[in-house]
């Protein structure tokens, strides 16, 4: 395995976006693969870093939906558990700004059934980076062992967390319960203004970043769509801006900011330990091509990255909105 390889855990979940019906009594449904670590494992994948996958997949139609949509972005699946439960399933609905409300229908579904026997099978010797987050570490049964496995990855590999806040299935304050101790084992916290103002109501980033960095964090990044993106790398700080771009929807575009941040990392050699390498310019060079990576995803339907093709043709200068 390539010392490159970034792992990611977590789910998938069947994106249903509504478009108008035939007839006043129909509602239309477009399906896409999506879910936060999934998109971000898609988005590492395409842009050229080795990416496993750690998911149970569901032999349903959207599970087989999820299988080709990651092997045809080039994702290893070769750890991923068959589950006999179902899939998860969210219905997206678009405001004008291309902004995503979605309801979940996640009762019981394959994704939170990890058991330790599960992810004792995982050989992490090869990982550069383990990154995980959203529901799958706040969703029980699963949840805990997630947090088991993360722990016993912290010593050997970079770790990076994204707590992508559902309010909708988890309310915010299991996540502030638990966010301390994620900090405690995580060496790169992403996340949104969204995840925020859930997390730390009121909160300026510059303080949120103080305390996550007290609480074990090295690197805080917060993402604030068009205003760009606040860096924190052990309280030294860099404002990296967004890049102009059509939106056409904003879903996936968080995932994918992560994805270009580890990938640049990585491909760097400045992942796979505490992050002791890594300086400030890195930080921010990392910053301004994940905001890329993020611009291109923008641009298009649903939870869609780009290709590494794609940003070598996006003049990397057209920053600023």
């Amino acid at each position: 395995m390539s010392p490159r390889q970034i792992t990611v855990l977590g789910e998938c979940v069947a994106d249903a976006f509504v478009e108008p019906g035939g007839a006043s009594n129909e509602l239309a449904l477009r399906v896409l693969p999506g879910g936060g670590p999934a998109n971000t494992a898609v988005s590492l994948a395409r842009l050229g870093t080795p990416a496993r996958f750690l998911a149970r997949l569901s032999d349903d139609v959207f599970g087989r939906l999820f299988r080709t949509h990651l092997e045809a972005s080039g994702v290893d699946l070769s750890s991923a558990v068959p589950a006999a439960e179902p899939s998860t399933l969210a219905v997206a609905e678009l405001d004008a700004q291309g902004q995503a409300a979605f309801s979940f229908h996640a009762q019981n579904t394959a994704d939170w059934q990890w058991t330790a026997e599960e992810l004792a099978q995982v050989d992490l010797s090869g990982t550069a980076c383990l990154h995980t987050g959203s529901l799958a570490l706040v969703r029980e049964p699963g949840a805990a062992v997630v947090e088991d496995f993360l722990a016993a990855a912290a010593p050997h590999t970079t770790v990076s967390v994204d707590p992508n806040v559902r309010p909708l299935l988890v309310r915010p304050e299991v996540y502030r319960a638990r966010l301390a101790h994620w900090c405690s084992l995580a060496d790169v916290l992403r996340l949104s203004e969204d995840d925020l103002e859930l997390l730390l109501p009121g909160t300026p980033p510059e303080q949120a970043c103080d305390i996550w960095h007290a609480a074990g964090a090295r690197l805080v990044v917060i993402t604030c769509g068009a205003d760009g993106a606040l860096a924190s790398l052990d309280g030294a700080r860099v404002r990296v801006p967004a890049v102009a771009t059509r939106v056409v929807d904003t879903v996936g575009a968080g995932d994918s900011f992560t994805a270009g941040l580890l990938h640049h990392l990585a491909a760097r050699g400045l992942l796979g330990g505490r992050l002791t390498d890594v300086r400030l310019d890195d930080v921010a060079e990392a910053c301004r091509f994940a905001a890329r990576v993020a611009a291109l995803t923008c641009s298009v339907a649903g939870p869609n990255p780009p290709w590494r093709s794609q940003l070598e043709q996006q003049p990397a200068e057209a920053e600023g909105v």
